[in-house]
């Protein structure tokens, strides 16, 4: 039989280091700090596979490497006893969806419109980890989005929320709009209830979306989302999907902007993430001019600036091509010269929307590329009806 006394000061001591990670948690400004085990998700690596399975995770062959670590926390570090879930309101001051009707500005999500969010979360969770680890004396480990870890099914392990029918992490408190981090720990803390899901028969987050890339519901098909087509997926986007895209040049927002427990959020931690004026509805004109310098000077701290300037200025074009202004012509016949064929197969793109079918066969004829190189390049003279 265990000693009484032993297991009560376990306890004392569980109790009193979960209190201490809770307090500071508040103390960096987190909105939300609960507790799961490593062994608490058994079906992630199962819904995990049957994604991956179906082809559903695009050109986002990272996925497929580690999917062995990603499915199971304890692969990633044996020793875990405790997985903290931190979460971090960022929810917008108005329904971001405003700016798409927009034509002549560029719709970048929620999320972007601040300092990069993995930086700021990473500082605060390695103030916590070092405080924690000193308290405790007990390792630590903070992972933030990048690792492998499947950090939603964990923060519904922990009562965060639970995986909506958008599979991202709906929260009673705060609706969509969730930062997530984590702290692996050696030590033994008290974990936290489950949530259960709450969507019941709406589906607004799935009539949302202007891709359709949704399956069914608890179903994303990665290919077909703005997300995923403006940030992780590099070369030329599908041509029926471009038009779907409307102005949105980095992210989407519109299936967490319907879900309805946005409007239950409570009010958010002083240490809130203020968005960026500047990236609330900038210019497609100026960001059109952006050459790699600028670019890098004006995304600075920003999440942006990792997918580079050619990708980002290939979504921007596909902006311009769907926003009917004829101003942009100019701008999209000098980039149809510019040196990355990513961003010259999109400016041509644009053109063949933005100007008529004359004006357009004429600038075609003017063009000086018998000898592009690059066979995408080639494909949308083709689609724009040039051979």
């Amino acid at each position: 039989m265990p000693d009484d006394r032993e297991t009560e000061k376990t306890d004392k001591r569980r109790s009193m280091l979960t209190a201490f990670l809770r307090e500071e948690a508040r103390a960096q400004g987190f909105d939300l700090c609960r507790i799961t085990r490593p062994d608490a998700i058994p079906q992630a690596a199962v819904r995990l596979g049957q994604f991956l399975d179906k082809g559903y995770h695009g050109t986002m062959g990272w996925m497929e490497e580690t999917r062995d670590r990603r499915g199971d926390p304890r692969v990633l570090w044996s020793e875990t006893r405790s997985i903290v879930v931190f979460g971090l309101n960022y929810g917008p001051d108005e329904d971001p969806r405003g700016i798409l009707e927009k034509k002549d500005r560029a719709a970048i999500s929620v999320y972007a419109r601040n300092r990069d969010y993995h930086d700021v979360i990473k500082g605060r969770l390695k103030e916590i980890a070092t405080r924690f680890a000193a308290r405790s004396k007990e390792d630590v480990k903070v992972f933030v989005d990048t690792a492998p870890i499947m950090e939603k099914p964990l923060a519904e392990a922990a009562g965060l929320g639970w995986q909506g029918k958008h599979t991202n992490l709906v929260s009673r408190r705060f609706g969509s709009w969730l930062f997530l981090g984590s702290m692996f720990t050696t030590a033994e803390l008290e974990p936290d209830e489950p949530e259960i899901d709450h969507c019941g028969s709406c589906r607004a987050c799935l009539d949302a979306c202007p891709t359709a890339a949704f399956p069914a519901p608890y179903q994303l098909d990665a290919r077909r989302c703005i997300s995923y087509l403006t940030i992780e997926h590099k070369g030329p986007i599908d041509p029926e999907l471009r038009p779907l895209i409307g102005n949105r040049i980095y992210g989407c927002d519109d299936c967490l902007a319907a879900c309805p427990w946005n409007k239950f959020a409570g009010a958010a931690s002083e240490m809130k993430l203020v968005a960026r004026e500047d990236l609330k509805e900038p210019s497609i004109a100026f960001l059109l001019d952006l050459d790699d310098a600028a670019f890098r000077a004006f995304f600075s701290g920003s999440p942006v600036k990792r997918i580079g300037r050619d990708r980002f200025i290939r979504n921007v074009l596909i902006a311009a091509g769907n926003s009917g202004e004829r101003s942009f012509i100019e701008k999209c016949r000098e980039l149809a010269g510019d040196p990355s064929p990513t961003v010259r197969g999109m400016a041509i793109w644009a053109l063949s929307r933005l100007t008529t079918a004359g004006e357009f066969h004429a600038f075609a004829a003017e063009r000086d590329d018998e000898n592009e190189a690059d066979e995408d390049v080639r494909a949308e003279w083709k689609l724009a009806g040039v051979s």
